[in-house]
């Protein structure tokens, strides 16, 4: 087997990108101030311009790269797609 095959666990130096992207996902009250003013909430939760700039870009490839776990990074895309949508909640 190699490395690659196997998950890799987010790096700490990412926690602060890995927990907006929770927030996004989890947190209405944030997920509503990121729609509001993204940098704002961005910079609240203690995210740098380059990781700004990767949320708002919403490039998985990057994202991942830079150390987001590949869950959040969907999840909180779906959710801020979800937002948008007329998606009726059950």
């Amino acid at each position: 087997m190699t490395d690659a095959a196997h998950y890799r666990f987010p790096p700490a130096s990412a926690y602060r990108l890995n927990r907006c992207l929770f927030a996004i996902k989890a947190d209405a009250e944030f997920r509503e101030r990121f729609k509001a003013d993204a940098a704002s909430a961005m910079t609240q939760a203690g995210l740098d311009p380059r990781e700004q700039a990767l949320i708002i870009a919403r490039d998985r490839a990057a994202l991942v790269a830079a150390g987001a776990h590949p869950y959040l990074v969907f999840m909180a895309d779906l959710r801020l797609r979800m937002d948008r949508s007329s998606f009726e909640y059950f």
